[in-house]
């Protein structure tokens, strides 16, 4: 096998370095929002060369994927679609035609020159802290080198991508992420981000603001601010003061045409004052919080080193409640840790029917290759994982109807965003994060309304205008 894909891949006989104009690339995303925002960002830096994205694969010259190294299985599934990839290039280069593959994200950052040693067809890897050099890497890949970029980025890659831009022959969407900071400190027992993005860092404020600033002026009617512990954000205010996300948020509410700010995802040890006051003072700041506790039980938060228990937890969720009484909460939830027993399952059923949640993740424990959670002793047998975890998603998803009722009869603003399945149907946004199905015009989208709530679906709610 690796002799055929061998035959193929010096490019150089097809092209030369530099891109011919038109090339078209696709990028599949994996994962978190992050990578959403990554994927857009390196769009982004590939326009700048020459690239032209589309949403169609065989119409491609360079398929990117960008992975997410988070849940189980997920080499596999990377390496399963690059055995495809592989087939496309074969008949591509059979044809005299260029057709280049690329991994980026953190599956890339944790398994690089594995990656290239696997699956020789793949011409450039490159992790999500060096993507801004990808042009570059691409350049290099096309002379027959096969480039493996892994490492930390000594250079903020912020400051080397280019200005954002509307898509060609797009309108930019009216919402958009923005990737405030990067990494993670914490060192969750379960979690790979550490070590595939690194320790903690926080963009500067002035360019966090240019960027949002760009966004609003293609727009953007509603930014959701990024990072893997966001709300761990810092940097320093306009006169050198320490500035906390929620200085942040009270700086960004100012940027004429954006409407709205939400944020995602924080740690509950980094919510402090300023944050929670800046629930209460802001109305732009919509009224949902993605709070991850991950267990209800003090012995596996400990083993999970998530330095905060249930007690606290509970209280800092009273204090954001009270600070701003109509706000919907999501969480995560880690069922069937390492040792966890049958009482600390319960404990977390307790917790979750304390708060009460309008939406939440949930999952099975998967071993992490690297992090410490996969050297505990007393792992939690597959069938009693799948039977809690069932247990679990029944009660979350009986809150989350009970939410979705609760707003039947309200009447609420609602950023209209999208088309819808309907002629005459557009989908909005509501204030807690939902999809709303309402009767509108195209020419709207990007409006905010008043509609009023009249009925749920599975997975949205229908309203009238008001």
């Amino acid at each position: 096998m690796t002799e055929e894909i061998a035959e193929m891949s010096p490019l150089a006989a097809v092209t030369s370095g530099e891109p011919s104009p038109g090339r078209k690339v696709f990028i599949k995303t994996y994962g978190c929002q992050m990578n959403v925002y990554d994927s857009s960002r390196m769009s982004d830096a590939l326009a700048a060369d020459g690239y032209v994205p589309t949403d169609v694969m065989d119409e491609a010259d360079l398929v990117l994927l960008n992975t997410c190294h988070i849940r189980e299985k997920a080499s596999e599934k990377v390496y399963s679609a690059l055995g495809r990839l592989r087939q496309m290039k074969r008949q591509r280069t059979s044809e005299g035609r260029e057709f280049m593959i690329g991994v980026a994200g953190c599956v890339a950052q944790a398994e690089g020159e594995e990656i290239s040693r696997r699956e020789p067809s793949v011409d450039v890897v490159i992790g999500p802290q060096t993507y801004h050099r990808l042009p570059d890497a691409l350049k290099r890949a096309r002379k027959g080198e096969r480039v493996v970029d892994t490492d930390y980025a000594v250079e903020d890659k912020f400051e080397h991508l280019p200005s954002i831009s509307a898509p060609r022959g797009k309108a930019r969407a009216v919402t958009a992420f923005l990737t405030v900071q990067e990494g993670c400190d914490k060192f969750c027992t379960f979690c790979v981000v550490p070590y595939t993005r690194g320790s903690e860092v926080s963009r500067p404020v002035a360019q966090i603001v240019a960027e949002a600033e760009r966004l609003a002026g293609e727009g953007v009617r509603e930014l959701t601010l990024l990072g893997q512990n966001v709300n761990a954000w810092t940097s320093a205010g306009p006169k050198g003061e320490r500035w906390g996300l929620g200085d942040l948020l009270y700086r960004l509410a100012e940027i004429p045409g954006i409407a709205r700010l939400r944020y995602t995802t924080s740690h509950p040890r980094d919510m402090d004052d300023r944050l929670i006051e800046a629930h209460r003072d802001l109305r732009m700041l919509m009224p949902y919080l993605h709070l991850p506790v991950q267990s209800g039980s003090d012995r596996v938060l400990k083993a999970m080193n998530r330095r905060h228990n249930a007690h606290e937890y509970i209280a800092l969720i009273d204090r954001i409640r009270a600070a701003r009484p109509d706000i919907a909460l999501s969480g995560d939830f880690i069922v069937g840790f390492p040792g966890e027993t049958e009482a600390d399952f319960e404990a977390t059923l307790e917790l979750v029917r304390r708060v009460g949640y309008a939406q939440a993740y949930s999952f099975k424990y998967s071993s992490r290759p690297g992090t410490p959670g996969a050297d505990l002793p007393d792992h939690v047998d597959e069938e009693v994982k799948s039977e809690r975890l069932a247990r679990l998603q029944e009660l979350l998803l009986m809150q989350q109807n009970r939410f979705a009722a609760s707003c039947v009869g309200k009447t609420i603003d609602l950023l209209l965003e999208k088309p819808g399945r309907n002629p005459g149907q557009l989908i909005g946004r509501s204030p807690w994060l939902q999809s709303v199905n309402v009767d509108a015009k195209t020419s709207q989208i990007g409006d905010i309304i008043n509609v009023r709530i009249t009925a749920t679906g599975p997975n949205s709610l229908f309203a009238e205008v008001a």
